[in-house]
């Protein structure tokens, strides 16, 4: 009966010009389609309390926070002393404490490195998306870029106290080695100083030191490589 209808308004819809096409009638369940997230079993109190777990470290970034602003005061502090004895110094004086003030610099960018990508990949996420201010490396930040990115920190902070140290070898010849209550001082009175805080040996080990980091990173950036590879291969 149905068919017979439609056919018979087709015939009268070509007789006047038009064309008629019956749409198929489509059937709706009476009951609703589940919600996105129905599938997804809730926390158990056990699972919500290891997951909850991960706040235990916000003490620890609140901490390099206030890390950072000792940071700050430290750097003020050599900042006055610079200025307050330029006059009296000599060029590798003023040399030493200007790198003693990149250095601060360079290690308060790891305490932001570590702050941020730290609480932004094992916290919680900081929602910075579209933010002018937001960090550049802040958007493709994972547990491996961190790692690098923090050893390729911690070599320039050693390229620096091993720059110090060579620029304060060269007092060692003729020096005897500072007493305690001294040493706190002399690596910073290059020129001036009657003892010395360096020794050979000690020269040696700091570089040696400096060579093993440049390895880790080395190795740490080769190893990120390496696991890196198989998930490229299997998207191309």
């Amino acid at each position: 009966m149905q068919r017979n209808i439609l056919a018979a308004a087709g015939a009268a819809a070509n007789v006047r010009g038009f064309s008629f096409r019956p749409t198929p009638m489509t059937h709706r369940s009476a009951s609703t389609s589940p919600p996105a997230h129905a599938g997804i079993a809730p926390f158990g109190s056990l699972s919500w309390l290891i997951f909850s777990s991960r706040w235990l470290q916000l003490p620890l970034y609140l901490g390099l926070i206030i890390a950072q602003c000792v940071y700050v005061f430290l750097f003020g502090k050599e900042l006055w002393h610079l200025l307050h004895d330029a006059v009296h110094m000599g060029e590798q004086q003023i040399m030493l404490i200007v790198l003693g003030l990149i250095d601060v610099v360079m290690i308060s960018n790891l305490l932001v490195m570590v702050i941020v990508g730290g609480y932004e990949t094992f916290v919680s996420r900081l929602r910075l998306e579209g933010h002018p201010d937001q960090p550049e490396w802040l958007s493709h930040v994972n547990a491996s870029v961190l790692k690098v990115k923090l050893a390729m920190a911690i070599i320039g902070i050693s390229s620096i106290h091993l720059l110090k140290t060579f620029i304060a070898a060269g007092t060692l010849n003729g020096l005897p080695f500072c007493p305690p209550e001294l040493l706190a001082t002399a690596a910073s009175n290059v020129g001036a100083e009657r003892c010395s805080a360096l020794t050979a040996d000690g020269v040696l080990w700091q570089t040696i030191i400096h060579i093993v980091f440049i390895l880790s990173a080395i190795g740490i950036a080769w190893t990120d490589r390496l696991m890196q590879s198989p998930s490229r291969n299997g998207h191309h």
